[in-house]
């Protein structure tokens, strides 16, 4: 069965909001955001394969989802979602086991109508009785405090104990069970929480009391000096110390401090800030605690290595502790691949995760001397969650890759001989046959002619290269996030649906190699992000996977800026582009909520002329111009997408990048206008950055955006 969508060539004032420009004059904010999802829908209306996806969409995403179980105390607790429940289900039971009879512990979709409310953390204590946990609502960063007394049966009772203000934060138990520590901002006005737009600042370390009102906590640590700093804690595996990191920024750099626990009273009578120690005091790299054996500390750092490495301290010793790191026993050297993380288990067990040309490789090595011992014979992809404890041997390991939609490991530390690797949960997609299917990766060449990025590309085994089908480029290029193979219900559907492949791009400004890796596309090299993307796109039309009427880039977050700013740049080398929660004003980002965090990537206008110049060259808000070139003068169909409670990237973000598209090609004052592809703006309602973001929103998002890429490119269903 076959369906042809046509585009044809529309009036371009259909694409314009009247007034939209005037943001700030006589029409109201809500009036307008109004005004552009009307637009939209017509828009989508005319979309005519957008009930097709949806349906295909909704079939591939009905698959169980597993989490990564854990012991806490005598139970395991895991999170399952049987499909398509708008949230996952957190369950206890007391064995993993297929057939094991499980207990409810949380369920989120009973705590809303419409699924908006999400679970953002769980945290035990050591024994499993109690429980903190944290709910958001509407996709929110903000998160209320709440707490689950658990019995050794897995049923639960709940307290009345409440937290609210947390934010950026999990919660981490003392040992004796009597509160936990976490993190929140001044208290703000509750009506503007996920809606507003000031400056979030001087984030503060607190302590809460079971059984007490918030008004009764404790503030233990705060940086007044330094407001902008975002603070996290957590306890010692042993119970013994508070570890405080603080960062200026987003940049893998902070602090780290620590206070002994066994010599400090929590709940006296109005005390004061702890007494910390400060062991790191300077914002040369980061630094986190692995594991400790008393005072002895195992840290991984980037300090002299920006593929990572462990070194040890210990902190008793007042000696080592002044002369700094250079007096540190250096455990695990660094080597030519990136240490993501290291775990301490039982014994003399601790598990390393490499990154090896944006693929996870697991190493067994020995805690007390970091020699390697052996490698878990995991497969090629994704490590998207692992879990072990010191008190346990057993691992568990959850994997994902481009056709693998999930499975978790399982294996046993203690007899490293033979591990003993098995498969505890596996997903599968109905109608997926992953043998029909490849991936393939490449490196390309970007455009300074020595750099080579790393290119994911998958598609059928039947893809033939004659620049015919359609192709849906991904990426992201920032703050050292790494794009590993993981699975996408929707881009596998784009594939399926479309006979086309999809990429994912490793730009610079991930940390697929390492800190060096991410500072080559950050502050005034930003742009050699962008050049990479370019250089990508270009290798997909030349090597015959697709024609730049055919290609489709996405991103989201950072990777809408990458979005927005290369279609600014390269308008003609695109047929449609789609921009998630995008930060598009380069000039203001840092005024508004968290975005004071993004100076140390982006750098600020408001620093000095060079800084102010760098960001103005690509800011895609002040970039919009009228393109020339062989396919005319128009920019490619475009939708951006932000949310109306995403407090992260604020929407005026995408809101003002839509007026000034629509203004400035559609509708300027004396401009004759060659756009005729749609230039839209999708705002979502009670829905954040994307975390927590129900089912059904998920595939009605999906829906729309490749609906409206399948008209905006003239694609062909396929089954």
């Amino acid at each position: 069965m076959r369906k042809r969508s046509a585009v044809r060539a529309l009036p371009h004032r259909r694409y314009i909001v009247p007034g939209l420009r005037q943001l700030t004059g006589l029409l109201s904010l809500a009036t307008v955001v109004a005004d552009q999802n009307e637009l939209t829908q017509r828009v989508l209306a005319q979309c005519t394969l957008r009930d097709s996806f949806r349906a295909r969409m909704t079939a591939m995403y009905d698959y169980e989802k597993h989490g990564t179980p854990r012991h806490e105390g005598n139970l395991y607790v895991f999170s399952h979602n049987s499909g398509l429940q708008p949230q996952a289900v957190i369950y206890t039971a007391s064995s993993v086991a297929q057939d094991a009879p499980r207990r409810v512990l949380l369920d989120p979709n009973v705590m809303s109508e419409d699924g908006t409310v999400s679970l953002s953390s769980t945290s035990f204590t050591q024994d499993g009785r109690l429980c903190a946990y944290g709910i958001s609502a509407s996709g929110s960063d903000w998160i209320t405090g709440k707490l689950l007394q658990v019995a050794p049966d897995g049923s639960v009772t709940h307290l009345d104990d409440v937290v609210e203000h947390a934010k950026f934060t999990g919660f981490s138990w003392t040992h004796d069970n009597k509160g936990f520590f976490y993190a929140r901002y001044p208290p703000a006005q509750a009506a503007d929480l996920g809606t507003e737009v000031q400056a979030n600042k001087n984030h503060q370390i607190w302590y809460h009391t079971v059984g007490t009102a918030q008004s009764e906590d404790v503030l233990c640590f705060a940086m007044p000096d330094e407001p902008d700093s975002i603070l996290g804690s957590h306890v010692s595996d042993d119970g013994r110390y508070l570890f405080i990191t603080a960062t200026e920024g987003c940049d893998p750099r902070n602090k780290l401090f620590f206070v002994d626990l066994n010599t400090t009273d929590l709940t006296a009578a109005g005390a004061a800030l702890l007494p910390v120690t400060h062991l790191v005091d300077n914002y040369e790299a980061a630094w986190s605690v692995v594991a400790n054996e008393g005072s002895v500390l195992t840290l991984m750092t980037n300090l002299d290595a920006p593929r990572y490495r462990l070194l040890r301290v210990d902190v008793a010793d007042e000696a080592q502790c002044r002369s700094g790191p250079a007096a540190w026993k250096e455990v695990v050297a660094e080597t030519e691949h990136v240490l993501e993380w290291a775990a301490a288990a039982k014994g003399d067990a601790l598990v390393l995760c490499y990154l090896q040309d944006a693929q996870h490789r697991l190493q067994l090595h020995s805690l007390a001397t970091g020699a390697l011992v052996t490698h878990v014979p995991l497969p090629i992809g994704t490590v998207r969650g692992c879990s072990l404890r010191r008190e346990h041997s057993d691992v568990f390991v959850g994997f994902v890759s481009f056709l693998d939609p999930g499975a978790v490991y399982r294996f046993d530390t203690a007899n490293p001989a033979d591990l003993g690797l098995t498969v505890v949960r596996r997903s599968a997609v109905a109608g997926l046959d992953p043998d029909e299917y490849k991936t393939e990766q490449v490196f390309v060449p970007s455009q300074d002619g020595k750099t080579r990025v790393p290119m994911f590309i998958v598609s059928h085994r039947s893809f033939v290269h004659d620049g015919k089908a359609p192709c849906l480029l991904y990426a992201y290029g920032g703050f050292s996030i790494s794009l590993t193979p993981s699975f996408s219900a929707s881009k596998t559907a784009f594939v399926r649906s479309f006979g086309g492949c999809y990429a994912v791009a490793n730009l610079r400004g991930g940390g697929e190699y390492g800190e060096t890796w991410h500072q080559a596309g950050q502050l005034e090299r930003k742009q050699n992000v962008f050049d990479d993307f370019t250089a990508c796109a270009r290798y997909l039309v030349d090597k015959g996977y697709t024609t730049p009427g055919k290609l489709a880039i996405e991103g989201g977050s950072n990777g809408g800026l990458l979005v927005a700013a290369v279609v600014n740049q390269q308008p003609q080398l695109f047929g449609c582009a789609i921009a998630h929660v995008g930060v598009h004003d380069m000039l203001r980002f840092h005024r508004f909520t968290i975005g004071h965090a993004w100076v140390t990537e982006y750098g600020c206008a408001d620093a000095d002329e060079a800084q102010f110049k760098t960001l103005l060259a690509y800011s895609p808000l002040h970039n919009v111009a009228v393109p020339t070139g062989a396919r005319g003068k128009q920019y490619p169909a475009t939708m951006l997408l932000t949310a109306d409670h995403d407090d992260r990237v604020v929407p005026l973000h995408s809101l003002k990048l839509a007026a000034t598209l629509q203004h400035v090609l559609c509708a300027a004052p004396g401009a004759v206008s060659t756009q005729r592809a749609p230039l839209i703006a999708r705002v979502d309602v009670k829905s954040g950055h994307g975390a927590g973001k129900p089912t059904q929103k998920v595939i009605d998002e999906v829906a729309d955006v490749y609906g409206f890429v399948a008209r905006a490119m003239d694609l062909t269903w396929t089954d």
